[in-house]
């Protein structure tokens, strides 16, 4: 019987596969064929014996898992070795020689790797240890493992039902980073990003002025938010989705290292209410984007408790400040503000997105959030106070939860102080570099590891602006090193991060060799 039973299950699978195979939707049963393969033998695991073809199929299925592993490991191990960032390629350019046409018929699954094989080769390596451009980069190996066991569970972050495990995660999370801030008795979300998170923060802000803005709507040109001159774009981004509008966005002054000065916070704030309008919330920055400077925040969030505003700190780039006992003090005050938004994967090193709202006063958050009461195919009474989704924006949402919590549970707390040190450490050996070169300086005194200098060479006579650009140009063109340009007020600058393992002392050093050597082509007049 057992024989009998084990053939009629194999010739069900057999049909089952032909039907998908020389179905009208062929080039999407082709994709599918290892999957289809997957299954078959997944319901013939218990089996002792599997049909031949079943135990191909677990090969193939294996063979192909085994590939892709080949060549994490070889992009792994490559960072390792002499070689470039990036090949930089003009994107016509790109787009001639790249195959990116979407077949009637599919081309299976060799297909997928030779696609891979490409994608890899054009990529911007951002683990290689030359690579500090933007706020982020390197590869932490056990988020990466969590990234690859949410994708192959691929659940969504809205219940516990469908997330029981993540949910408790998440919430752990939230929790140990509330404590970090401060914020014993809070709650929060994973969000995906910096930025949502400050719109999140603006719009418990506006919630808390105005209740009824949820479900009544509001006419958002009378309210005012202030920010620092110097802070991240994603505040006029989330005026725009809140109903306020760019230009009741203010943009108080800073002082020369970058920061928000409270005594024209406070000229600016009697303004607003001299020409009639209503002020409603302050966003402090800890870390800026450029300079990497962090405000005042005590001081800040004093004048605006004062005035009966929301506090929110935007901290994407600086929350990791809190792990080390040294730097801790650059978010003095932190404790006193109402909420705030981190980046663990800018200097956590977390690949993107996994981002945290933390907030002290759960029940505003739930409130802006509650227009996910009515999804009854959700979300059920008796299980109010475990489901993520009430303290979110997102319905579907993705599990960015496991990657953190993997990495925090091999480095602990810890491991995160010395790295936050380490880099603060290169940081200082940079900017050392700098001040001791003869064509180099400082554009801004550093607070974290954000590093500004430009290039003035003694006795250049031409437009500084354009030396630096035409020489970071050049070094883009190389490939060999990727560091970001920015300005400071006019000047154009090169801003060096330091968020990424892989960099080191010897990697900072020959980037400023980098730097002199075509400093001096541009001088000389030599072509790139």
């Amino acid at each position: 019987m057992r024989l009998i039973s084990d053939l009629w299950l194999s010739i069900a699978i057999i049909h089952h596969a032909y039907i998908l195979i020389h179905s009208p939707y062929r080039p999407f049963s082709q994709s599918l064929s290892t999957g289809i393969l997957s299954n078959s033998y997944l319901l013939l695991k218990n089996t002792k014996n599997p049909p031949l073809f079943v135990v191909t199929i677990k090969m193939e299925l294996e063979s192909f898992i085994g590939a892709i592993a080949d060549r994490i490991i070889e992009y792994l191990n490559a960072s390792d070795e002499p070689g470039k960032v990036s090949n930089p390629v003009p994107h016509t350019s790109l787009a001639k020689t790249s195959d990116l046409k979407l077949p009637l018929e599919g081309n299976g699954m060799d297909a997928v790797l030779d696609d891979i094989d490409a994608y890899l080769l054009s990529c911007v390596k951002t683990n290689r240890p030359e690579f500090m451009n933007p706020l982020w980069g390197g590869i932490n190996t056990a988020a990466l493992a969590g990234e690859i066991i949410s994708t192959l569970t691929n659940t969504s972050m809205y219940t516990y039902e469908l997330a029981p495990l993540a949910t408790l995660i998440e919430q752990t999370l939230v929790q140990r980073m509330g404590e970090l801030v401060g914020f014993l008795d809070g709650a929060g979300t994973l969000t995906t990003g910096g930025s949502n998170g400050n719109m999140l923060g603006m719009l418990c802000a506006r919630q808390v002025m105005v209740p009824t803005s949820t479900q009544t709507g509001i006419d958002g040109r009378s309210l005012v938010a202030y920010v620092s001159s110097e802070a991240h774009y994603s505040v006029l981004m989330a005026a725009n989705v809140i109903g306020i509008g760019h230009q009741n966005v203010i943009k108080v002054a800073c002082d020369s290292n970058g920061c928000m000065q409270p005594e024209a916070l406070q000229d600016e704030i009697n303004r607003t209410r001299r020409e009639g309008q209503t002020p409603f919330c302050v966003i402090s920055t800890a870390g800026t984007t450029v300079r990497g400077a962090f405000d005042p925040i005590r001081l800040i969030g004093d004048i605006a408790h004062s005035e009966g505003l929301w506090h929110h700190v935007d901290a994407a780039w600086g929350g990791c400040s809190q792990f080390s006992a040294e730097h801790s003090t650059l978010m003095d005050g932190v404790e006193f503000a109402d909420s705030v938004c981190w980046d663990a994967h800018k200097m956590m090193g977390i690949p993107l997105i996994c981002s945290a709202f933390l907030v002290k006063d759960s029940e505003v958050l739930a409130r802006v959030c509650a227009h996910g009461n009515v999804a009854h195919y959700l979300f059920h009474e008796e299980s109010r106070n475990i489901d993520a989704g009430r303290y979110s924006l997102q319905c579907g949402r993705r599990n960015d939860a496991l990657k953190l919590w993997l990495a925090w549970r091999e480095c602990g707390d810890a491991g995160w102080a010395a790295q936050v040190e380490r880099y603060m450490e290169l940081a200082s050996h940079l900017e050392s570099l700098v001040l001791d070169h003869p064509h180099l300086e400082m554009m801004s005194t550093r607070m974290w590891t954000n590093v500004c200098f430009r290039l003035n060479p003694d006795g250049f006579v031409g437009d500084l602006n354009e030396l630096n650009t035409e020489v970071r140009k050049r070094v883009m063109h190389n490939g060999n090193f990727m560091v970001s340009r920015s300005n400071i007020g006019d000047d154009v600058i090169f801003r060096a991060v330091i968020a990424n393992p892989k960099i080191s002392s010897e990697s900072l050093e020959r980037l400023v060799d980098e730097i002199s050597l075509l400093s001096e082509e541009v001088v000389r007049g030599l072509p790139n």
